[in-house]
């Protein structure tokens, strides 16, 4: 369904007032295809690509730290 143009300035407004703000951007570069396999596995669970990349970044760091301590 297509926005509507009162939502997309709506959109934009809050854009404008909160991106730059509150979050800060990275950007992802994937071979071919990959994109399309991380969309749909992520609408497999019923998140966003970016809910799923920032949860799959999340959990790696939290491992990360626990095999740190094993390690030392």
């Amino acid at each position: 369904m297509a926005l509507s143009e009162s939502r997309k300035r709506a959109n934009k407004k809050w854009n404008d007032e909160n991106l730059k703000i509150k979050y800060d951007r990275i950007q992802l570069v994937v071979p071919k295809g990959h994109k399309d396999k991380i969309k749909a596995h992520a609408q497999q669970r019923g998140e966003s690509v970016n809910g799923f990349i920032g949860r799959a970044i999340d959990e790696t760091m939290e491992r990360d730290k626990s095999h740190e301590y094993l390690s030392r």
